[in-house]
């Protein structure tokens, strides 16, 4: 035995230690990273994204919120679903494909909304928008992109969707979707969970405001009108910063289904009373989203409130979910709940921030494969075969 296959076993014994839970802790170090073909899931990108990035990158896209009790739980939620698989069931002819309003993908997951991916990698979005447009699925822009939202619709021409977080004023929030109409994005996916920013402690402790990057989607216009006014985020008598979204209801929605002339999802949505008011408003598509675990400590985990949000919306709408997605038996639980696709964040900036657009790509494949795997091993060839029956609930 030499020493490269010494280390690939030693690697290998401590990916599967209970002791180091979540595979995230691996002994990476500058001369002792395998290749990109040698990481056999995402967890494992994610060591060598931390040790490849300032430790104020690095957090800014690991942490959560307070002690990060939900992002944990995030993750703990899987485990009390179990599947129930079904044999003697021809599943040779896989075919994971879906359409999302009017636009095939390859496969029913999606790039989530995440600020910043220059935070990862010099190209940022533009890298993530080549690797989602490469095993053809859908990237949701933040709206906290590092590269102009132009510049990113340009990159591929594969469907892009576009996430907005309303601000800095009204007039500034028109604005935005007009751009992003303007530049082709096919969708809006408005994020109403962030109306106050949230205490993320790693950042603090870093000397980082604990919110997104400012990125470079708002006009100088705007950014004119929101310095000669009253800052959305000026702290308040309790030493909160805000942000417009604070100050929205419904029918900020209605307006914005007026204005927009394109399907307009909701994202945040966590209970089945506002997925009731989504539906009740027009929404075109939910997504279920704790945002990753950064703004509301103890907020439930998204697949364990999607249920009674599925119950609910009734096939009138496509429903998504974010938020601590990981593994491709992750999104087949949430499929078999109701789910129509799901969006993952974290993973792909690990793979950007690990080995860039290809490191990004090979995350999304992995995930796929996962996925492909556990459904044909569960005896389900397509998405349409996938129901609550294939679960068993702890």
């Amino acid at each position: 035995m030499n020493r490269r296959e010494a280390l690939q076993g030693f690697l290998g014994f401590l990916a599967g230690s209970p002791l180091l839970r979540g595979q995230r802790d691996l002994p990476y170090s500058d001369h002792l990273v395998p290749g990109l073909e040698e990481l056999v899931n995402v967890f494992e990108f994610e060591p060598i994204c931390k040790m490849r990035l300032p430790r104020q990158n690095y957090d800014f896209i690991a942490g959560g919120v307070d002690n990060e009790w939900s992002l944990r739980h995030n993750r703990d939620a899987f485990d009390k679903i179990m599947f129930r698989p079904r044999m003697l069931v021809n599943a040779s002819n896989l075919d994971l494909s879906l359409t999302l309003f009017g636009d095939k993908v390859s496969c029913p997951i999606l790039v989530a909304p995440t600020a910043g991916h220059g935070l990862a990698t010099p190209e940022g979005e533009l890298a993530t928008a080549r690797a989602a447009a490469s095993v053809e699925t859908i990237q949701i822009l933040s709206t906290n992109s590092s590269q102009p939202l132009e510049k990113v619709a340009a990159a591929t021409s594969f469907p892009k969707w576009f996430q907005l977080y309303p601000g800095p004023d009204l007039e500034g929030t028109w604005e935005r979707v007009q751009r992003a109409k303007d530049s082709g994005f096919k969708t809006i996916v408005l994020t109403v969970d962030a109306g106050y920013s949230s205490h993320r402690e790693r950042l603090l402790r870093n000397r980082v405001r604990a919110q997104v990057p400012s990125g470079t989607s708002t006009t100088p216009q705007a950014r004119r009108r929101r310095d000669e006014s009253e800052p959305p985020s000026r702290p308040s008598v309790y030493g909160l910063g805000t942000t417009l979204v604070h100050r929205l209801d419904w029918s900020f929605f209605d307006d914005l289904k007026k204005r927009a002339g394109l399907p307009v999802l909701i994202k945040g949505i966590l209970t089945a009373e506002d997925a009731e008011l989504a539906v009740k408003h027009g929404a075109d598509g939910i997504v279920v989203s704790n945002h990753g675990a950064r703004y509301l400590e103890y907020a439930p985990a998204t697949i364990e409130v999607l249920p009674e949000i599925v119950a609910v919306v009734n096939r009138k709408m496509p429903v998504l979910i974010d938020s601590g997605f990981r593994r491709g038996t992750d999104v087949l639980k949430a499929l078999a709940l109701g789910a129509t696709a799901v969006c993952v964040g974290r993973p792909p900036l690990w793979g950007l921030g690990a080995f860039g657009e290809a490191g990004a790509k090979r995350v999304l494949e992995l995930l796929r494969t996962e996925l492909a795997l556990a459904m044909g091993l569960c005896g389900k060839a397509n998405l349409a075969q996938i129901d609550r029956t294939l679960l068993r609930m702890m």
